[in-house]
C-alpha cells in the first residue's frame, strides 16, 4: 500500500471545507441577493446598513473564508476532473499550476477587494 503525502491529506480537508461552507452559504446568500430582495419579496436591508455590516472586520474575514473555501474546493475539483477525468496525467504540473495557482490568484484578488 502506497504511502500518500501529508499534502495530499491537507488538498482534501481544503475541499471538504470548502464544500460544505459552498453548500451552507452560497445558496442562502444567492437567494436573497439574487431573487428575494430583487423580486421585493422581503424589504432589502438599506445601504447604510449594509456598508456598516461589510465594514466589520469579522464580516470581511468571513467573506475571504468563503471566497477562499470555495476557490480551493473549485480547483481540487476541477484538478481531479482533468487528471482523473480526462486522464491528463501527463500534465500534472500544469495542471496543479492552473487550478491550485487560479485558487491561489482568485483568493488574493479577494482579500484586496475585501480588505484593500
Amino acid at each position: 500500500m502506497a504511502r500518500r503525502s501529508s499534502s495530499e491529506a491537507v488538498a482534501w480537508l481544503l475541499f471538504s471545507a470548502g464544500g460544505v461552507v459552498s453548500a451552507l452559504l452560497v445558496p442562502v446568500l444567492l437567494l436573497l441577493f439574487g431573487v428575494v430582495f430583487p423580486l421585493g419579496l422581503l424589504e432589502p436591508p438599506e445601504h447604510a446598513h449594509l456598508v456598516t455590516v461589510l465594514g466589520h472586520p469579522l464580516t470581511r474575514v468571513a467573506l475571504l473564508v468563503l471566497c477562499v473555501l470555495s476557490l480551493l474546493h473549485w480547483a481540487h475539483r476541477f484538478r481531479y476532473t482533468l487528471y482523473d477525468g480526462l486522464q491528463l496525467k501527463r500534465l500534472r504540473t500544469p495542471i496543479n499550476l492552473l487550478c491550485y495557482g487560479g485558487a491561489v490568484a482568485g483568493s488574493l484578488w479577494a482579500a484586496v477587494v475585501l480588505f484593500g
